[in-house]
C-alpha cells in the first residue's frame, strides 16, 4: 500500500476504490459522531468532511430505529442496510457484523451503528492514518485522515462535557475536532441529523432537525449557524401557537427569544413587531416594522394584506403610523 502514496490524490482514490468496491462510492474521509440523549430517547448523528455533500453519503437515520455513519471509502449501502437490520430486531453490534461480514472492502471502512440499545464503531486497519475511534455511553466518535491522533479524544471530551440538548452537544464534538486540527485535506461539508427515539403517527414531525452544509469554507461554523437559526425559528413556531390559544404572554416571550437569537432577520423582526402590535404595544412594533421596511419594501405591501385579512389587528389610524 505505501507505493500508493506516490501517486497524486485522485489516483490513490481511483486505486483504493477499484480494490475496495466496483462502484464508485464516495470517497469521505471525515470525522463524526452518533449519539443518543437517553433523557428524551432522541439520536443523532453530525458530520464534517472535506468531500462535497457529506450528508447525503454517511450520515443516516430513522426515528424509532436507529442511526448509522458510514465512512472512509464509503459503503453506502451500509447506511440503508444498517438500519434494516436494526429494523429486524438486531443489536448495533449484531448489525454492524452483518454488514462487515461480506465486505471485500472490510480494511477500508469506518462505521458507527446506534440505537436505544447500544453502540457499535469500527475501523478498519487499512483506513488512512490519523484514524481512531472512541465509545462511551450513548455515543461513539470516529475519525480517519485526520491531521493528527487528537480528534478522537477532543470530540468524546467535548460531547461529555456539554450540556444542553442533544443536537448541541454533538456539534461541540464537530467544534472540538476541527480546533485540534480536523480533516488533514481541510474542510468542505457538514451534516446534523437528529431524530425522534420513537416513531410518533405524524412521521413528517419524526425528523427532528435536518441540517446540510454542502459545499462551504467553514462548514462547522456555518452548521452552528443554521442551528442557532434553527432554534430561533422553533421560538417562532412556538409563538405562533401561544397566539393561537390566546395567550399573548407566551407569545411576546417567545418571539423575543427568536429576536434575540437571531437579530439580523427582518422576518422575525417583523411577525414580532405584529404580535406586539396586536397585543397593544405599537410603540415597540414601530422600529420593528421600520427596520424591516428599509431592508424590503415589500413587507408593506404584506401589512396591507394582513390588515385586510385580519391578521393585523390595529386600527386604521394605528395602520397609518404603521406605514407612514
Amino acid at each position: 500500500m505505501k507505493t500508493l502514496f506516490t501517486l497524486s490524490a485522485c489516483a490513490v482514490a481511483s486505486c483504493l476504490q477499484a480494490q475496495v468496491t466496483s462502484a464508485p462510492d464516495p470517497f469521505a474521509h471525515t470525522f463524526s459522531i452518533v449519539a443518543r440523549d437517553p433523557a428524551t430517547g432522541e439520536m443523532g448523528v453530525a458530520v464534517q468532511s472535506h468531500w462535497f455533500s457529506v450528508g447525503t453519503a454517511v450520515s443516516w437515520a430513522e426515528a424509532g430505529v436507529g442511526v448509522v455513519a458510514t465512512q472512509s471509502f464509503v459503503n453506502v449501502s451500509f447506511g440503508l442496510r444498517g438500519l434494516d437490520l436494526l429494523r429486524e430486531g438486531q443489536t448495533p453490534q449484531e448489525a454492524l457484523d452483518r454488514l462487515l461480514s461480506d465486505d471485500t472492502g472490510k480494511g477500508f471502512r469506518q462505521v458507527a451503528i446506534l440505537n436505544g440499545k447500544g453502540v457499535a464503531v469500527f475501523t478498519g486497519d487499512d483506513c488512512i492514518p490519523e484514524a481512531g475511534q472512541r465509545k462511551g455511553t450513548d455515543y461513539s466518535v470516529q475519525a480517519n485522515m485526520m491531521l493528527n491522533n487528537k480528534v478522537p479524544d477532543a470530540m468524546a471530551q467535548a460531547f461529555e462535557n456539554t450540556g444542553g440538548p442533544l443536537a448541541e452537544r454533538m456539534m461541540a464534538a464537530l467544534e472540538a475536532a476541527q480546533s485540534v486540527g480536523g480533516d488533514v485535506r481541510g474542510k468542505q461539508s457538514a451534516v446534523l441529523l437528529v431524530v425522534r427515539g420513537e416513531k410518533t403517527d405524524k412521521p413528517w414531525e419524526d425528523r427532528l432537525i435536518d441540517l446540510r452544509v454542502d459545499d462551504h469554507k467553514e462548514p462547522v461554523k456555518e452548521l452552528r449557524r443554521l442551528l442557532t437559526v434553527y432554534r430561533a425559528y422553533q421560538y417562532m413556531a412556538e409563538g405562533d401557537l401561544a397566539m393561537e390559544h390566546n395567550d399573548a404572554a407566551k407569545a411576546l416571550e417567545s418571539y423575543g427569544t427568536a429576536e434575540k437569537l437571531y437579530q439580523e432577520n427582518e422576518e422575525i423582526g417583523y411577525w414580532y413587531a405584529v404580535a406586539l402590535a396586536n397585543t397593544g404595544h405599537l410603540e415597540d412594533a414601530m422600529p420593528r416594522f421600520n427596520a424591516a421596511f428599509e431592508r424590503n419594501p415589500g413587507w408593506k405591501t404584506l401589512t396591507r394584506r394582513i390588515y385586510d385579512r385580519k391578521l393585523l389587528v390595529v386600527s386604521e389610524d394605528d395602520l397609518k403610523k404603521i406605514l407612514n
